[in-house]
């Protein structure tokens, strides 16, 4: 009877360890994915109506329940506007429609997108890991 008793002591340490141990090592792979996020954009470039409509949207993007958050603004470029041609010694960069960013990278955008005098048409290039 007493050898019973301590076989089962001895599983419940065990499982007891062995439960303490996953939720450590899920703690330091969240942890780790949020901070080295391989997907993630190191720099986007946006123009001055996606800036309007990623700022428009924040609150709802924001909400996002993943470490890495995917940005989608293809719905909000304007269609059947012709833009002016680009001036033939360097044509601006192509604006990035979808992109992802970790939860830091994000706000770091939102605060530089609505810095003062920041100059975003006909596009611009925002480093998202500048704000550290």
């Amino acid at each position: 009877m007493k050898r019973i008793g301590l076989i089962v002591k001895k599983s419940v340490f065990s499982w007891r360890a062995t439960v303490a141990g996953l939720a450590g090592g899920m703690l330091l792979i969240a942890n780790a994915s949020a901070q080295d996020c391989g997907l993630c954009a190191k720099q986007v470039v946006i123009n001055s109506e996606l800036a309007t409509c990623f700022l428009d949207q924040y609150d709802q993007i924001a909400k996002a329940s993943s470490d890495a958050i995917v940005v989608d603004l293809s719905s909000c470029a304007s269609r059947g506007i012709v833009e002016a041609l680009p001036s033939p010694n360097k044509a601006p960069a192509e604006p990035d429609m979808q992109f992802i960013v970790s939860r830091p990278q994000l706000a770091c955008l939102k605060k530089q997108l609505e810095a003062p005098g920041v100059v975003l048409d006909p596009s611009a290039t925002i480093e998202l890991d500048s704000c550290k």
